[in-house]
């Protein structure tokens, strides 16, 4: 019942972290390398953790209540643009 409970919490908190980037971006410092590619890749990975903590306590700590479900869909569309961004750094990085 608690577990449920704070997991549902901590999946609702992680929704609205990834948006605290923009105005953290309206930092000139902010916008210069390296420290804009440091933030976002910040980001990017608390977004794949962000997804994968959500998908590992619907599905196996059977956390599945309606705004469980929720989150689930919006973590994981997180995730998979977080990986997204993770890649087109890593290949803009190599090339």
């Amino acid at each position: 019942m608690i577990k449920n409970k704070i997991s549902t919490f901590v999946s609702i908190l992680m929704l609205f972290i990834p948006w605290t980037i923009l105005p953290l971006r309206s930092f000139d410092w902010a916008l210069k390398s390296p420290a804009g590619e440091i933030i976002i890749a910040c980001y990017a990975v608390f977004m794949i953790l962000s997804g994968v903590f959500t998908i590992l306590f619907y599905v196996k700590g059977k956390v599945q209540n309606n705004l469980m479900k929720v989150c689930l869909v919006v973590n994981s569309l997180y995730g998979i643009a977080g990986a997204a961004f993770l890649g087109m750094m890593i290949h803009s990085g190599i090339s």
